[in-house]
């Protein structure tokens, strides 16, 4: 078995390729010791890497800042089994201000758009804290301003099951899958601008239930497939701030602590299938270059 793993950062975009190495890293590992190959695309063009190594593959998954995670991933979705989002999902998810929208119209809390008081402006299509600040001013082309919530950083990684079937009948996938609870070290320095440092996991909060279920709502609202992480700033109730339809630097974390391979627990759950649940031992503290610390 031959899996790709299509990560662009490392050799596209130096501001976070740590935190794609990283990422990578955990991921290439656990699928060798599950017996597969791992295909990785060279540093040329990457749509043209995906185009060449993916047919060759039996299943794949891209790794890209959101808003060119769907376009790499539509592209992949034509040559070999996706084990990730899919693309039109993924593309949902990378407009910041519709995906807000659409959860809040589904009675999800976050932060209202606008408003008086601080507020977070941020990119229409970003990725992690690029671009994210604390501002008073009027959101420049291509952003938009939320209201600032005062409150816990956390993060939900799930992995979502695919709708499998056939053309005469279907049935859903199992439930997400909850991987663990994370909190996020999210800095704000002297200028307003946020800057993403890494975190713990899992965290057991006294809050468990509500905060999981509001996860898990924003991921079947929007449809996601596969890893996914949902930021959620917690304050009087849980705010979904962001939804990542990939894999998200907390992996480090959550797999140096998890009994199961992350990499059969892709594939199942792309097949509609995977466990009930996860077992974590301990707990550690990980940064966004990748290294691990346990507590």
């Amino acid at each position: 078995m031959r899996v790709f793993l299509a990560e662009y950062t490392v050799a596209h975009d130096p501001e976070l390729a740590p935190e794609g190495a990283a990422m990578l890293g955990v991921l290439s590992d656990s699928f060798e010791r599950s017996g597969y190959e791992v295909v990785r695309p060279g540093v040329g063009d990457f749509g043209a890497e995906i185009r060449r190594l993916a047919p060759d593959c039996d299943v794949g998954l891209v790794i890209a800042p959101d808003h060119l995670l769907f376009r790499y991933t539509a592209d992949l979705e034509r040559l070999t089994h996706n084990i990730g989002c899919g693309s039109m999902n993924a593309a949902v998810c990378a407009n910041k201000q519709q995906a807000a929208a659409i959860l809040s119209r589904h009675g999800i809390p976050v932060p209202e758009e606008g408003g008086p008081g601080r507020q977070v402006i941020k990119p229409v299509r970003g990725c992690g804290a690029q671009g994210v600040r604390l501002a008073s001013g009027t959101p420049g082309e291509g952003e938009f301003a939320q209201r600032f919530i005062e409150g816990e950083h956390l993060s939900v990684s799930l992995v979502g099951s695919r709708v499998v079937g056939n053309a005469c009948s279907f049935y859903t996938g199992k439930p997400p899958l909850l991987l663990a609870v994370n909190r996020q070290e999210i800095r704000i320095d002297e200028e307003g601008r946020f800057h993403y440092l890494g975190g713990e996991t899992p965290v057991y909060h006294p809050r468990h239930d509500e905060i999981v279920a509001t996860a898990v709502q924003a991921l079947n609202v929007l449809g996601c497939q596969g890893y996914t992480g949902v930021d959620i700033v917690l304050a009087d109730r849980p705010y979904v701030v962001d939804v990542n339809p990939r894999v998200t630097t907390s992996i480090v974390g959550i797999a140096a602590c998890m009994e199961e391979e992350i990499a059969d627990i892709l594939v199942a759950a792309s097949k509609g299938g995977g466990p009930d649940a996860v077992h974590l031992s301990g707990s550690v503290r990980f940064d966004s270059h990748g290294r691990v610390e346990r507590l």
